[in-house]
């Protein structure tokens, strides 16, 4: 489980992230037709600020295993869920946005744009002062 450093750091990054402005992909590469005509599938290249983020949320203490037995996409669907989520449905929600860029090239920065990362990070920071409040 994270401890409140781990929460700090990851919790760290939401000011950037969630800044006016920010796009989390610089552009989106790829989709040409080749010699042979073959046509290559797009793929996202994020902002460095994305890939430190999710390298950072792909920590171990953030990883669980048995995340999509909580069925995380309707977790992240709902703003009131994530607002009453528990340390362990947030490792859940934060483990599905990490590994469905493997399936979905764009999903990082979908969760950021969709405000998924916000919303998790923000409930972190309760979380992470619950913590303090009581340790």
């Amino acid at each position: 489980m994270p401890m409140a450093d781990e929460i700090d750091k990851l919790t760290a990054f939401l000011p950037r992230l969630a800044a006016e402005g920010f796009s989390p992909i610089r552009e989106w590469r790829g989709g040409e037709r080749t010699g042979d005509g073959a046509i290559t599938m797009p793929w996202p290249d994020y902002e460095p600020l994305v890939l430190e983020f999710f390298e950072a949320a792909s920590a171990p203490c953030w990883t669980d295993s048995n995340y999509l037995a909580t069925e995380p996409a309707e977790m992240l669907a709902d703003k009131e869920r994530i607002r009453n989520a528990s340390l362990d449905e947030v490792r859940a929600m934060l483990t599905f946005c990490v590994r469905g860029e493997r399936f979905c090239d764009g999903h990082w920065g979908q969760m950021i744009e969709e405000g998924h990362i916000r919303r998790l990070l923000e409930r972190l920071i309760e979380i992470g002062a619950a913590l303090e409040s009581a340790g």
